[in-house]
């Protein structure tokens, strides 16, 4: 016999594996084989590969353009005490002179 995990969602021992999926013939429901356990664990790093962590200093890489506006957040420009979000960019942050931003963690270095 193999040891194939009980379905999740109705817990029925007759699950069979089916390329990377296991599958259960009774309720039809799918999951993956390999544990994601990882996909928590996601660390954001600097453009250094540096990890970075909320309430640290990083230090614009890159001229960045404010969207809808002609400001512009210039080269060395020091951000102070970020946070940490998830989503397409991944800092939360306030800018002297420009107000809340988000940024994205490929343009800063960690102070």
């Amino acid at each position: 016999m193999t040891d194939l995990p009980a379905c999740p969602a109705c817990q029925s021992s007759f699950t069979y594996e089916d390329g990377l999926m296991y599958v259960c013939p009774e309720c039809a429901h799918e999951w993956p084989q390999q544990d994601d356990s990882n996909a928590d664990d996601k660390q954001i790093k600097d453009a250094n590969g540096n990890p970075l962590t909320d309430g640290d200093s990083v230090t614009v890489i890159k001229d960045l353009k404010v969207k809808g506006s002609s400001l512009v957040v210039k080269v060395g420009t020091k951000v102070k005490n970020i946070r940490l979000v998830d989503g397409d960019h991944d800092i939360d942050c306030r800018i002297d002179g420009i107000g809340a931003m988000k940024l994205k963690s490929e343009f800063v270095k960690k102070a």
